[in-house]
């Protein structure tokens, strides 16, 4: 990066850093530490919501999926709308009337401490495992960048954002989450206007959107049924609908956000805005890939955007590289052609445009290959590297093709994204760790300053964890689809006790308990087996809960339950 790239990177994060301090200055109790008092105004709330759930992931892997797999990915948020009615209409009025620090405490007023405890555990192992995999999506950017060590950056990057989080608390983590994401939004347009504008002469957005059509990156819909297959319209809509009511109406770094509202209204319209926009939203990120890859089909396109693995390649197997980059280079000549070809044909009604589009997605394949041929090749060769590209490819434009300050600022969104998402998840992982572990375990309960030193406390040692966590993370593959396997490996279970909870009055404690046990079992055979797409496991284990709480009334006669 040149000076003036490191310029801007280093000052937005430092007056982020300086902001974040400054208005989470003043703590003095928990109620403020982790709820902020209750004083958040809706599009605080909105903010906060969307600021935690789109992470430097969802920034700097998304276009990278789309590139590889088309916008298909923007199925998976079909189901969002109908999930924020459903939490409008029965989650929010029951946590707001409890005035409740975490989700959980509702569980043990509704069930017993046990129950309270076992979802708890359920969230923080699967929320710290998938905070850790947040922090090493931006480290990845700074290893890139500086050529440093990888498990260096992690330090560095789960290290920063400790800071105001740990200071501050939820007040901390709401108004900046609010200048993150407004910087955010800005800049990520911006990245935008500036990939059409950089396209070769001649080429505008309506023919770089006529390309990626032509290559099937425009896979908006996919309607063909299949269990296997990850992005479908029915897997969105249902699987995506579980998702989504468990993410934001059981996940304590969502249900953090918007128990921190002034009140109900400001809650619910927070929520529901959020689930209005978040499509458009991933929508327009997803597009971002489609354009890269019609970019690249005109420009040439590297042999493998992780460029440092590709040059480990070269430096251990010299010759492998050089009948790779000998093909490389005759397949990017020949794409080229056949890109401009179809687009100087792509008004008439000639026969030839069907020919060139078919010689053109032939040749798609043919590049597809040569890079699954390199990338084997790389994993083959010991070094410890990612399994595929995909989260570089956003990055190699970037850093290739941007001008200066451009790049600074665009690597520094990256850093906003996660820092925004990560901040709420350990706010969200000390609260719960400290109210339901700690003190429900604890022989003498604490004074208010000794609780609130313990809640810092809580929140340094997720961020110590959560670091640890992203020093393995380099194995995952794209990041976005990783963090959400993750997710649907226990956010089913979890969903399911609170359905059983919300709607099912004779289900009690013992019964739904080993009923949820059951159900994570059943759940990670199932992904283990490989049976259906990750996003049927969330229907799979909310169902499962149900299933069998319905079937312990068979066997016993449950005791009188608490309203």
């Amino acid at each position: 990066m040149s000076n003036i790239d490191w310029i801007v990177l280093i000052f937005t994060l430092f007056a982020v850093v300086v902001y974040g301090i400054f208005i989470g200055r003043g703590q003095k109790s928990n109620e403020s530490y982790l709820k902020a008092d209750n004083k958040m105004p809706w599009y605080i709330v909105l903010l906060g919501i969307m600021a935690t759930q789109a992470s430097a992931i969802t920034f700097l892997s998304a276009p990278g999926q789309a590139y590889t797999d088309g916008m298909r990915f923007v199925q998976y948020y079909f189901g969002l709308p109908l999930a924020m009615i459903v939490i409008c209409i029965t989650f929010i009025p029951i946590f707001q009337r409890l005035n409740v620090y975490t989700a959980y405490e509702y569980l043990e007023n509704r069930f017993d401490k046990k129950t309270r405890v076992l979802t708890s555990l359920l969230f923080l192992f699967s929320r710290g495992l998938s905070t850790g995999i947040s922090i090493y999506a931006p480290s990845i950017i700074l290893s890139s960048v500086l050529n440093w060590n990888i498990y260096l950056t992690n330090v560095l990057t789960g290290g920063i954002l400790l800071i105001y989080t740990y200071v501050g608390g939820a007040k901390a983590i709401a108004h900046t989450q609010k200048l993150q994401f407004l910087i955010i939004l800005g800049t990520m347009a911006f990245a935008g206007y500036l990939l059409v504008q950089n396209m070769p002469d001649g080429i505008g957005f309506k023919d770089a959107l006529y390309l990626a059509g032509k290559s099937g990156k425009l896979n908006v819909i996919t309607t063909e049924f299949d269990w296997k297959d990850k992005y479908n319209i029915w897997s969105g809509l249902i699987g995506g609908f579980f998702l989504a009511l468990s993410y934001f109406g059981t996940d304590q770094s969502q249900v953090g956000r918007y128990i921190t509202a002034k009140d109900n209204t400001n809650a619910k319209m927070g929520l529901l805005l959020n689930g209005l926009v978040k499509i458009p939203m991933q929508f327009a990120i997803l597009l971002i890939g489609a354009l890269l890859f019609a970019f690249f089909s005109l420009k040439p396109a590297p042999i493998y955007f992780n460029e440092r693995s590709y040059q480990y390649l070269k430096e251990t197997s010299p010759d492998k590289a050089a009948v790779f980059e000998q093909e490389h280079n005759a397949l990017q000549k020949q794409f080229s052609a056949e890109s401009k070809e179809i687009l100087a044909q792509k008004d008439s009604k000639s026969p030839r445009l069907d020919q060139t589009v078919e010689a053109f997605k032939k040749t798609q394949v043919q590049v597809k290959d040569l890079h699954g041929r390199v990338e084997e090749a790389i994993n083959n060769s010991n070094y410890n590297a990612e399994k595929t590209d995909t989260n570089y490819i956003f990055l190699y434009f970037v850093k290739n093709t941007l001008p200066m300050g451009m790049v600074g600022l665009l690597f520094a969104v990256i850093f906003l994204a996660s820092w925004g998402s990560i901040s709420a998840a350990l706010n969200s992982l000390a609260a719960c760790s400290l109210k339901d572990i700690h003190l429900i375990f604890a022989k003498d309960k604490p004074d208010e300053e000794t609780e609130l030193k313990y809640s810092r406390l809580h929140t340094l040692a997720w961020g110590i964890f959560s670091i640890a966590v992203a020093m393995f993370a380099t194995q995952m593959g794209s990041l976005i689809e990783a963090v959400n396997v993750l997710g649907s490996l226990f956010y089913g279970p979890i969903l399911g006790i609170f359905l059983v909870a919300f709607y099912y009055k004779k289900i009690d404690g013992p019964n739904v308990f080993i009923s949820a046990i059951l159900s994570e079992i059943a759940v990670i055979a199932v992904y283990k087996l490989d049976i259906v797409s990750f996003l049927w496991l969330n229907v799979i284990g909310a169902a499962a809960v149900i299933l069998f709480s319905a079937l312990g009334l068979l066997f016993y006669k449950p005791k009188a339950l608490n309203s």
